[in-house]
């Protein structure tokens, strides 16, 4: 039987901790991609030599090019660089689309029948550019972010209410940034209401920490960000696809008639993952507040993919 490949393209903290996942749960081959000679054979090498510890006979392989990638089922673009000091918004933009437009070209021409998981930032644009490029159609492209936003929420609330972050359900829409929504109304512990449990004033602490929840962890890491969350946020996905498990899962996806004021952008909303890639967009009822909070993320997304298309991606 052909085992499953996983592309991982870059191969800094977010990209090497997603192949170590992805690895250690033994699914698929990881090929692991990045410019920087040696790096991602290095990191490969050592995580071939972590296997017969860990007990799993995934074959990890590090490359500067695209030929080992070929026929890839998934591939989950990381690449792209951190916002520097006195950078614009405008200027990050340009350099990651150029980045993701390019990977994404490299990578689809090799595997045309994967999947296409974005990670890099800004989230919800960069998703929109490897759609643009790749030429695949919608239900084969998503980005990470609500996973990640929804555990981060997740894990406030369980460190609040000390109780287990498996009796938390949450959902965090809209764009991956300080617009992003996340509904205290379908939230719950154990199935019971979170507005029934933490006084509204702490719950809106714990909305706003979520938030700013990357920015929490750049400003204590002060040389990086977050990616033991955001690995684990990109192998659930590629777990849900791969086995074709259709889990419910908040993800950067294209809008198109379920949502006011998100049609035509890929935004944060609950996607069924499977086999076929994003199979459903999940329709649930906004209160009126939600809804407006949705349409105001979706509008920050839209400028900023109006942005790539004036900067010439």
């Amino acid at each position: 039987m052909d085992r499953k490949k996983i592309t991982v393209i870059g191969a800094g903290n977010v990209g090497a901790t997603t192949a170590q996942r992805l690895a250690e749960k033994d699914l698929c081959d990881v090929v692991l991609v990045d410019i920087v000679e040696g790096m991602p054979q290095g990191k490969a090498l050592d995580l071939m030599q972590a296997g017969p510890v860990v007990g799993y006979d995934t074959r990890v392989t590090g490359t500067n090019g695209y030929e080992d990638t070929a026929g890839s089922d998934i591939i989950v673009i990381t690449s792209g660089l951190p916002r520097k000091p006195g950078m614009s918004r405008d200027d990050l933009l340009k350099v990651n689309a150029g980045i993701v437009k390019d990977v994404a070209l490299k990578a689809v021409a090799k595997s045309p029948d994967a999947m296409v998981i974005v990670v890099s930032n800004p989230l919800d644009a960069m998703t929109y550019v490897a759609h643009k490029h790749s030429g695949l159609p919608a239900n084969r492209v998503m980005g990470m972010a609500g996973i990640l936003d929804s555990a981060r929420f997740r894990a406030f609330i369980a460190m609040e209410l000390e109780v287990s972050v498996n009796d938390i359900t949450a959902f965090v829409l809209g764009g991956h940034g300080d617009s992003m929504v996340p509904s205290t109304r379908y939230t719950t512990v154990a199935g019971i209401p979170v507005e029934d449990l933490i006084p509204s004033a702490k719950l809106d602490a714990i909305v706003e920490r979520t938030r700013k929840g990357g920015g929490e962890i750049v400003a204590l890491l002060k040389t990086g960000s977050a990616y033991y969350a955001p690995s684990a946020a990109a192998v659930q996905m590629c777990e849900s696809i791969l086995l074709d498990r259709k889990m419910i899962l908040p993800c950067a996806v294209l809008s198109q008639g379920k949502y006011d004021g998100c049609d035509g952008l890929f935004v944060g909303l609950p996607a069924k993952l499977g086999g076929n890639g994003v199979e459903e967009v999940v329709k649930f009822r906004l209160s009126p507040q939600e809804s407006d909070a949705l349409r105001k993320s979706a509008e920050v997304v839209r400028e900023l993919c109006e942005a790539v298309d004036r900067l010439g991606f």
